[in-house]
């Protein structure tokens, strides 16, 4: 590779990936439940319009949002495609939705007021997700009775559509919780008599997590996110579950010099070299996301193999160290999380260092790292 084809950094993204992991996971439902595809924080990181155009050509048949913002830049790009907006929103938020013509998220009566008085003003007939709280704790109405007369209400309306009642599971990524049997039960029974009284009812429930988990959970509809992107929602490997990582991390090393034993790398001088050695430094750091709890504690891949990152990673550059001996020159091709030749860095392996969940690896790359889509 020339050194005009090297980029400071780049996440390459294969949304041949996407698609076919969305099909792995139409192929994983029970009956006829549809594949919704969660595309909010611009796709995990990855890219909401170019995940989305390549989740559907996989068989997802809705898109989810978090955000009205989200929702309008979808619908700028996808005409017909169903939209439900899942998170809270202000008035003028709910006006951005309207606008895109979002399905919207309802757990208070005074919001769905609300949401009614607006429909008029748009002369838009939404559909409306009535939230239980089986249990997350965050949005929703924990009184099943509330969500009856919620639901009752939406079906009764002149000015909303009623369409769905869902609830989203804490624990489906914990195989031994007892929590996730305990929160299925709870939308089962109030869901099972609800569309009793209400056939066209939609009902969904399960993340990427509970669909590849418990066939009872999939409903209506599955809301997968984490998995469309070939990330392990369990936090190990996603190759164990036939998923397919579709993001790399790459940059360069634009400097190798030789280092002295004793002589530091970095901020604090976290790191000084044991022996005589060569540093490579990298031009990414954590203004692009490689976060500072990495320092002396990840690996890189160059030439196909690994590298201790060492010292402390600054806003732009990581330094690694290469050896005593080393071939490596300036522009040679950095992996850190991907594969070259053998070797594999999985974003699973970077969140384990970090102490968090592969999802927050991926939404903290950053804007200033340039999005190359692949197929």
């Amino acid at each position: 590779m020339s050194s005009d084809e090297v980029r400071r950094s780049l996440a390459v993204i294969d949304v041949g990936a996407v698609e076919r992991n969305c099909a792995r996971l139409a192929r994983e439902l029970e009956g006829s439940a549809a594949l919704c595809a969660v595309v909010k924080a611009d796709g995990y990181g990855h890219g909401a319009i170019e995940c989305a155009r390549a989740a559907l050509a996989g068989g997802a048949t809705v898109l989810a949002v978090a955000a009205a913002t989200e929702a309008a830049e979808l619908r700028a790009e996808f005409d017909d495609v169903p939209l439900l907006v899942m998170g809270a929103l202000t008035p003028s938020e709910l006006d951005l939705a309207l606008e895109a013509r979002s399905e919207i998220a309802v757990w208070r009566l005074r919001f769905l007021d609300l949401l009614e008085r607006r429909a008029r003003e748009h002369g838009l007939r939404p559909r409306v997700h009535v939230k239980y709280d089986t249990g997350m704790g965050r949005l929703g109405e924990r009184d099943p009775v509330v969500v009856a007369k919620l639901v009752r209400a939406a079906a009764t309306s002149d000015a909303v559509e009623l369409g769905a009642l869902w609830t989203h599971f804490a624990t489906a990524d914990e195989p031994d919780s007892a929590f996730f049997d305990q929160q299925l039960e709870a939308f089962r029974d109030l869901a099972l008599e609800l569309k009793e009284e209400h056939p066209g009812l939609l009902l969904h429930a399960a993340n990427s997590a509970a669909t590849l988990r418990e066939a009872a959970s999939h409903f209506d509809m599955v809301r997968c996110g984490i998995a469309v992107y070939g990330l392990d929602p369990f936090g190990e490997d996603p190759f164990a579950r036939d998923l397919e990582p579709a993001l790399e991390l790459r940059s360069n090393v634009a400097d190798v010099k030789p280092f002295d034993a004793g002589a530091s790398a970095g901020y604090g001088r976290t790191w000084s070299a044991p022996a005589d050695t060569w540093v490579g430094v990298l031009p990414i750091g954590y203004g692009d996301g490689v976060r500072r709890g990495l320092s002396n504690n990840a690996e890189v891949l160059v030439g196909g193999r690994r590298y201790p990152l060492v010292g402390t990673i600054s806003m732009d550059n990581a330094t690694i160290d290469l050896g005593p001996e080393t071939e490596v020159e300036p522009w040679t091709p950095a992996t850190l999380i991907g594969a070259q030749g053998s070797e594999r860095i999985l974003c699973e392996e970077v969140a384990r260092r970090l102490d968090t969940i592969n999802y927050e690896v991926t939404c903290g790359i950053s804007p200033r790292v340039p999005r190359e889509y692949k197929r």
